[in-house]
C-alpha cells in the first residue's frame, strides 16, 4: 500500500519541478489538491527547493482563486502580488474573474496591475482572457490603452473587433469605428450581431447607414432581432420613419425591446399620433408596458399635449414604484399640458428628486407664468443640496425674464460661471436678450449679443427683432431683420414682421418689395392653427379654414381673429355650466383676446393651477407688460376651467 502512495508522489515532485520551470497555470491542480489527501503530500514535494518556492504555493493559487469568484478585490490583489513574487499563475478563466472584479469596482489601478501579472516572465495568455482585458479598458475609457493591447495581440478573433468598435461608438469616436469594421473585414473575420449593432450606432450620414444596411442583408442578418432593434433606433434617429416602420413590420416575431425602439422612434420625432397607435398594437399583441415604454408614451402625450390620456398612463406609472425616470416624465408632461396642479402633486410626492426634476418644475412653473414661484423654487433646490445645471439655469433666467426682474436675471447670469462652473450658452444669452428687451434697453441687449463667446444664431437675433417691435425701434429691427435672415434666408416670420413694422410707420414702398421678395423666392407663412380638447374631444381650429368665407361676406373686421380666437370663442359658445378647456395656442396671445380671457376665467383658476390663489400670479397687468404677460402661454396649454 505504501508503495502505491509513493508512486503518485514521486510523480508529483517532478511534475511540480517542471511546472515551476515552464509556468504552468496551477490553480486547478490547487483546487483538487486542496480537497484531496494528496495536498499535504504535494506541499511536501515543494519544499524541496525552498529558496524558490513558498512553504505552500498551491495554497496561494488557492486562495487567490477563491477570493476571485467571491469577488474580494483587496485580498485577490494582495494574493495576486504574492503569486507575482514566487511566479505563480492561475487558470484563465480565475483571471476573468478578477478582471470582472476590477470592473465592478471602478479599480483602474488594479486592473493595470492584473495586466502586468499576466503579461510577466513570458507568460501567454489565451486570447479571451486579453479580450476581458480590451473590455476593461473600454469601461474604463482608457481607449489608448486598449488600443495598444489590440495591436499586440497575436491572435484576435470577432470578440476582439467587436470590443473595439463598441468602444469608439460608445465613446462618438465614430470614424475610428468604422475604420475597425474595414479592417476587420480585410482581415477575414466576419461581424456578427453584436458588432453590427455597435457600428449603426456610429453612422454619421444616411448613405453610411444605407451601406451598413447592405452589408447586414449580405451576411443574412436582417432578420436578427438584436440588429432590427438598432436597425429601427439609427432609422428613427435620422428621422427616416417610414424606413423604420416597413423594417418593423416586416419582422416575423418581435419582442418588447423592439416595441420600445419603434415607439420611442416616433414619440422623439415628435410622431405622438403614430407612437400612440403602435403603442395600442402592442397591447393587443400581448406585451406588457415597461419602464421604456412609458416613458416614450408620456412624452407622445406632451408632444401632443393630450393631459386626459398623459393622466391614464399615470396609473401604469403608479405599478413601477417611484422610479426616477418616469416620474420626470409625468412632470414634464403636465408642465408642458399646463397642469401645474397635478406637476405640483407629482412633484411633492416625488421621495427622490435629481436636477432633472428641479429643473422641470422650475422650467413649468417659469413657462405658465408663476416665476417667483419658480424662483423660489430655486432656492429650495439649492438649499436640498442638488447642484444646478445648464438647464436650470435657463429656467432661472427665463422666469426673471417674463417677470421683467432684470437685476435678478442680470446677477444669475453673470454668477453661473463662477457659483456653478457653467458656461453660458446661446440659449441663456437669448434669454438675457430677451430679458433686457422686454424691459426696453435694446442697447444693452445689442451690446450683450456682440459681447457674446459663441456666435449668435437666428434665434437669438430673432428675440432682439421681436423686442425691437414691441419698442418700436425701426433702425435696429430692420439690423436684426438683416440678421436673420442672412442666417435663415427662408424665415417667412422675419418677414412677415418686417413688414408689418414697414406698414405701422407708413412705409408702403418697402412693404411691397418684402412681399415682391417673398413672392420671388417662394417663401409662404404656414398658416397657424391652434388645438383644443373639450371634454375629451378633440378640435383644430384653423385661420385659413375661415379665410374665404369671410372674404365672401366682406366681414373685414373679422379678419383680426386668428386661431387661437376662434379656439377659445368655440369653448364661450359650449352651454355647459362647467366646462374643463385646454387650447393649444399656436403662437403668442394679443391684447384683445388675453383682455377677453382674463374677464371669462375665474381667478383662481387661470393658466391651469386651480389651487393657487390669483395673487401668487406674477402681477402684469400693466399696459407696459403685457407682452411679458401674452407670451406666458406661447406654445403652451391654457388650461381653464370656465364657470358660466
Amino acid at each position: 500500500m505504501q508503495s502505491l502512495v509513493m508512486k503518485p508522489i514521486s510523480r508529483f515532485k517532478c511534475y511540480n519541478i517542471s511546472l515551476r520551470r515552464t509556468s504552468f497555470p496551477l490553480s486547478l491542480l490547487a483546487i483538487f489538491l486542496g480537497r484531496s489527501s494528496f495536498s499535504s503530500v504535494a506541499a511536501a514535494g515543494w519544499r524541496t527547493e525552498p529558496s524558490a518556492l513558498p512553504s505552500n504555493p498551491l495554497s496561494i493559487v488557492n486562495d487567490f482563486t477563491t477570493y476571485c469568484y467571491q469577488r474580494d478585490l483587496g485580498k485577490a490583489m494582495e494574493a495576486l502580488d504574492s503569486m507575482q513574487r514566487h511566479k505563480l499563475w492561475a487558470d484563465s478563466i480565475t483571471y476573468t474573474e478578477l478582471i470582472k472584479c476590477c470592473i465592478a469596482h471602478g479599480a483602474v489601478k488594479q486592473g493595470k496591475r492584473v495586466h502586468q501579472h499576466i503579461f510577466s516572465n513570458g507568460y501567454e495568455p489565451k486570447t479571451f482572457v486579453i479580450n476581458s482585458l480590451l473590455n476593461m479598458y473600454a469601461k474604463f475609457n482608457l481607449l489608448d490603452e486598449a488600443q495598444n493591447l489590440f495591436d499586440q495581440m497575436p491572435e484576435r478573433n470577432f470578440v476582439s473587433w467587436t470590443t473595439m468598435i463598441a468602444a469608439y461608438s460608445n465613446t462618438e469616436l465614430n470614424y475610428k469605428a468604422l475604420e475597425m469594421l474595414i479592417m476587420m473585414l480585410r482581415d477575414g473575420v466576419t461581424p456578427n450581431m453584436y458588432t453590427y449593432s455597435s457600428v449603426l450606432r456610429a453612422c454619421e450620414g444616411f448613405s453610411t447607414l444605407k451601406q451598413i444596411h447592405c452589408c447586414i442583408i449580405k451576411v443574412g442578418l436582417e432578420l436578427d432581432v438584436f440588429v432590427r432593434s438598432a436597425l429601427i433606433d439609427i432609422y428613427s434617429k435620422w428621422g427616416e420613419l417610414k424606413a423604420a416602420l416597413y423594417i418593423f413590420d416586416e419582422m416575423v416575431t418581435s419582442d418588447l425591446v423592439v416595441w420600445n425602439s419603434i415607439i420611442g422612434g416616433f414619440a422623439q420625432n415628435s410622431d405622438g399620433d403614430e407612437a400612440l397607435n403602435l403603442f395600442i398594437r402592442m397591447k393587443r399583441s400581448g406585451f406588457w408596458a415597461d419602464q421604456s415604454t412609458l416613458t416614450s408614451v408620456l412624452r407622445a402625450c406632451t408632444s401632443l399635449a393630450l393631459l386626459e390620456l398623459g393622466r391614464q398612463v399615470h396609473v401604469h406609472v403608479i405599478k413601477f414604484h417611484r422610479d426616477l425616470v418616469l416620474d420626470n416624465a409625468l412632470l414634464d408632461m403636465y408642465c408642458k399640458c399646463g397642469s401645474l396642479e397635478d406637476a405640483n402633486c407629482t412633484f411633492t410626492r416625488m421621495i427622490v428628486k435629481d436636477v432633472i426634476s428641479w429643473s422641470t418644475m422650475i422650467i413649468g412653473f417659469a413657462q405658465n407664468g408663476y416665476s417667483r414661484k419658480a424662483l423660489e423654487l430655486f432656492e429650495a433646490m439649492k438649499a436640498s443640496g442638488t447642484k444646478p445645471n445648464y438647464i436650470t439655469i435657463l429656467g432661472v433666467l427665463f422666469a426673471c425674464s417674463h417677470a421683467g426682474l432684470v437685476k435678478d436675471g442680470q446677477y444669475y447670469f453673470k454668477s453661473m460661471k463662477m457659483l456653478y462652473g457653467i458656461d453660458p450658452g446661446r440659449e441663456h444669452y437669448g434669454c438675457m436678450v430677451d430679458l433686457l428687451g422686454r424691459a426696453g434697453k435694446l442697447e444693452e441687449a445689442m451690446k450683450l449679443i456682440h459681447e457674446m463667446k459663441c456666435e449668435p444664431d437666428a434665434v437669438t437675433w430673432r428675440t432682439l427683432l421681436g423686442a425691437c417691435r414691441v419698442h418700436r425701434n425701426m433702425d435696429l429691427a430692420e439690423y436684426a431683420a438683416k440678421k436673420v435672415l442672412s442666417l435663415d434666408p427662408h424665415d417667412a416670420g422675419t418677414y412677415i414682421l418686417l413688414s408689418n413694422l414697414y406698414a405701422n410707420t407708413q412705409r408702403w414702398d418697402d412693404v411691397a418689395s418684402l412681399r415682391r421678395t417673398m413672392k420671388d423666392g417662394g417663401i409662404k407663412k404656414e398658416p397657424g392653427c391652434s388645438w383644443i380638447e373639450i371634454n375629451k374631444q378633440r378640435a383644430m381650429c384653423q385661420t385659413q379654414i375661415l379665410s374665404c368665407k369671410i372674404l365672401k361676406e366682406n366681414r373685414w373686421k373679422t379678419l383680426a381673429y386668428h386661431s387661437e380666437k376662434l379656439a377659445i370663442v368655440l369653448v364661450y359658445e359650449k352651454k355647459q355650466k362647467f366646462l374643463e378647456a385646454f387650447v393649444l395656442l399656436a403662437m403668442l396671445l394679443c391684447t384683445f383676446l388675453w383682455t377677453l380671457v382674463h374677464g371669462w376665467l375665474d381667478d383662481e383658476n387661470m393658466a391651469g393651477i386651480k389651487s393657487y390663489a390669483s395673487s401668487d400670479r406674477d402681477d402684469m397687468c400693466m399696459k407696459s407688460e403685457w407682452p411679458s404677460c401674452i407670451s406666458m402661454t406661447s406654445g403652451m396649454f391654457l388650461y381653464a376651467c370656465l364657470h358660466r
